[in-house]
């Protein structure tokens, strides 16, 4: 009998404190909210262990974890261009146990790819925060013959269709952001999909490609090794590990501006309270020093901000893509 007594007393005093709060007007489900977080959260990452992806995730999860006094546990679910984790985030109970690692990928273009991707990126999910962007960058060979954006564009416009560009796969975010500047510049080259990895960069650095658009994470490395040769950053202005490096608004491109990003979502009608706790350590995490150094080091600038800004944003560049694939009839492969 006296194995029980702990846990008979535990019920009691929850009990009684479940008749404090209905006595003060309060539900059930309050109470609880205001418990928040009494266990593990689960962080889906729809992408593979390793990479600035898992990094990303891994970095948000042990920081927020620190700040919520809970474990925030990173669960890996990658395939089908982002939508098997993120369908599994959108089915979770919003309980805010479980969030999702959104990205250009999971939020803007997989959704317009897939006839049946599984989720609603608006209707089933409850924006918690941005975390930051990556800027893209447009690289070409240390020797190739276009020495600035212009150059490039005029060679585009005197040969339709004979240069190409390179990316890691149809509807991927280097796929999206090169049909965003066709479609800007009024020019067409041809699009050679890779699958995955790094062959795009090696065939570019080898002279078989004529440009790519690239993340910063990416393509810092290889301009600063002088293996490629950067002609302009699709950012509001200049980068500072890029600075000789014009915008391309300063290249005759105004307003140009191409992101990877990356976010927190719940699953769709997790409470304004919980939402409210998970932003404010989402945001106070974004300011830590350190975590500001480590982004910096993958070429991610950090956004903090509130929920309501990340719906915003999440519209706007589901509009943005939906536009650009119909107009680029893309498709995957």
């Amino acid at each position: 009998m006296q194995t029980f007594l702990p846990s008979l007393r535990k019920t009691a005093r929850h009990m009684l404190l479940l008749a404090v709060v209905a006595s003060c007007g309060l539900s059930p489900a309050a109470f609880a909210q205001s418990d928040y977080p009494n266990k593990p959260l689960t962080l889906l990452v729809p992408y593979p262990a390793g990479g600035a992806n898992d990094a990303v995730a891994r970095l948000v999860g042990l920081k927020m974890g620190e700040n919520l006094k809970q474990p925030v546990i990173v669960d890996n679910r990658p395939g089908a261009g982002t939508t098997i984790g993120t369908a599994a985030a959108a089915k979770a109970a919003p309980d805010g146990y479980t969030l999702v690692l959104g990205s250009l990928a999971s939020h803007a273009v997989s959704p317009h790819l897939y006839a049946k991707p599984g989720y609603d990126a608006i209707a089933d999910f409850t924006p918690v925060g941005i975390i930051g962007v990556v800027p893209m960058v447009l690289i070409v060979a240390k020797d190739s013959p276009y020495t600035d954006l212009r150059s490039l564009v005029e060679a585009a416009k005197r040969q339709p269709n004979a240069l190409n560009y390179g990316s890691a796969g149809n509807g991927s975010p280097l796929h999206l952001a090169a049909e965003l500047f066709k479609q800007n510049a009024h020019i067409q080259i041809n699009h050679v999909p890779y699958k995955g990895g790094s062959a795009h960069t090696m065939d570019l650095m080898g002279g078989r490609l004529d440009m790519i658009l690239d993340t910063l994470t990416s393509a810092t490395p290889l301009i600063k090794g002088g293996k490629v040769r950067a002609l302009a950053v699709a950012a509001s202005s200049r980068l500072p590990e890029l600075a000789g490096v014009p915008t391309f608004s300063e290249a005759g491109y105004p307003g140009f501006e191409v992101n990877a990003w990356y976010a927190l979502y719940a699953p769709a009608k997790t409470s304004k309270e919980v939402v409210a706790r998970l932003n404010a350590s989402l945001v106070s995490v974004l300011k830590q020093p350190d975590v500001l150094e480590k982004f910096s080091n993958l070429g991610v600038r950090t956004q903090p901000g509130t929920p309501q800004d990340l719906a915003r944003f999440t519209q706007d560049e589901w509009n943005r893509y939906g536009k650009v694939i119909l107009a680029g009839g893309i498709r995957i492969d």
